[in-house]
């Protein structure tokens, strides 16, 4: 079967995602073949004019190499990301060390903070859980824009996924200490607007948080034990009150 080119460029390796107006597929550019393989998000129909203003707003994202028309078709064009979803790395159960899951929030919180200038629709699906992307191997977290569409995004959804997906990262355990346990009641809570707030509350309590891991690590059993035992008391006497 011929190959699928794109703007006779972009030749098309697999299609990931096809709906009504609108396509996700892998792609290689084969005029610059050293960058490997990319993304292509193609848009038509009413999509087309919802999207080309957002993508005009596109300059502060470095995974983004451009975008073209196509016939009467809207394609934009982004580096390609690799990793495994999220819920397949984080999840009730896993067994990863608190150091990489400090590691590994600092790294969503700091992606989600490299979006707030750029437009909800983008930055929103993003953040979705097929997208945020971890690859240990390399040690990083990146997301994949599969920018597909989405009604009523606002930045302050934004905010929302990202604790979604903090959540899963900084999962509640038996070993969790009680400042991780107040921060995800924080987060509950939703007091952050902008992902910028949520950033810098973050790194007022990472300190706290690595402090307070590194301290149950010098306890022995029982007194791990009584440590963890009392926190989720003075947690539960903070969460009385504020009813």
């Amino acid at each position: 079967m011929e190959a699928l080119l794109v703007r006779e460029r972009y030749k098309v390796v697999q299609v990931l995602r096809a709906e009504e107006c609108y396509a996700f597929a892998e792609a290689v550019d084969i005029l610059d073949r050293e960058k490997g393989t990319c993304l292509l998000n193609i848009y038509e129909g009413p999509l087309l004019r919802t999207y080309l203003p957002y993508f005009d707003q596109m300059q502060g994202c470095p995974a983004f190499r451009g975008m073209f028309l196509d016939g009467e078709s809207l394609v934009t064009v982004f580096d390609d990301c690799v990793g495994t979803p999220i819920d397949q790395v984080f999840y009730r159960g896993d067994r990863h060390h608190w150091r990489t899951r400090l590691d590994y929030a600092q790294r969503l919180l700091h992606q989600a903070l490299s979006m707030a200038d750029l437009p909800a629709a983008v930055s929103c699906a993003a953040m979705l859980s097929e997208n945020v992307r971890i690859d240990f191997k390399s040690g990083t977290l990146a997301l994949r824009f599969q920018v597909v569409p989405l009604e009523g995004m606002v930045p302050r959804e934004l905010v929302y996924l990202t604790c979604d997906q903090l959540r899963k990262i900084l999962l509640p355990r038996s070993s969790s200490p009680v400042e991780e346990l107040m921060l995800l009641d924080e987060l509950d809570r939703g007091n952050c607007k902008t992902v910028v707030q949520l950033y810098a509350l973050w790194r007022e309590r990472q300190g706290a948080l690595q402090a307070a891991y590194e301290a149950l690590d010098k306890k022995n059993f029982f007194q791990r034990w009584c440590a963890l035992l009392w926190g989720r008391v003075k947690r539960w006497s903070a969460r009385r009150k504020r009813r």
